[in-house]
């Protein structure tokens, strides 16, 4: 399909290490004058569904600032864009859990929420396990928790998990999962 906005120019309007705030003069698909805002990320999301043998997940539980609340996630953060991503998912992984895989493999990406963000997600399936110690960020009160796939599963079906990266991370292995039975 052809893109039918059309860009007058761009206006900044606000910058941080981590993101960056644009406003855009358009003219939109049916023809009229107008604005768009776009929040620009200066990192990718990073996400890590790291597994045992048995089906048990590691999540980790945290207060976020935004919205208010507890969320219960898989290992997630950013990760500087022109770095291996696969290098930042072995650094989160490790930061938040603790834990080390000797066996990666991209499982997708996505666009988080593209009606306003230019934010890409790529999320990680980790294998074969190594416990060490967590080294979160000053930022971070985590809680971490083994629960079996099924069950995190069931708790984004209850509504219990929100997070977006986490529920697309869940659904993609009850999937792949799904897929290897066949």
């Amino acid at each position: 399909m052809d893109n039918n906005w059309i860009k007058l120019g761009t206006t900044h309007q606000y910058d941080n290490p981590w993101i960056s705030v644009t406003e855009d003069q358009v003219i939109n698909p049916a023809g009229n004058k107008g604005i768009y805002g776009i929040v620009h990320f200066k990192n990718l999301a990073i996400g890590v569904i790291p597994m045992d043998r048995e089906g048990n997940i590691y999540m980790v539980g945290q207060y976020r600032y935004v919205t208010g609340k507890y969320s219960l996630e898989i290992p997630e953060g950013g990760g500087p864009i022109g770095i291996d991503p696969l290098d930042s998912a072995k650094r989160e992984l490790k930061e938040e859990t603790g834990l080390q895989a000797k066996n990666w493999e991209k499982l997708f990406e996505m666009d988080l929420s593209n009606s306003v963000t230019d934010e890409r997600a790529i999320v990680y399936l980790a294998t074969d396990l190594e416990q060490g110690e967590p080294d979160p960020e000053e930022t971070e009160v985590l809680s971490a928790s083994k629960i079996h796939l099924t069950e995190a599963y069931q708790m984004v079906l209850d509504g219990k998990i929100t997070d977006s990266i986490t529920v697309a991370a869940l659904f993609k292995m009850k999937i792949k999962l799904l897929e290897n039975e066949k």
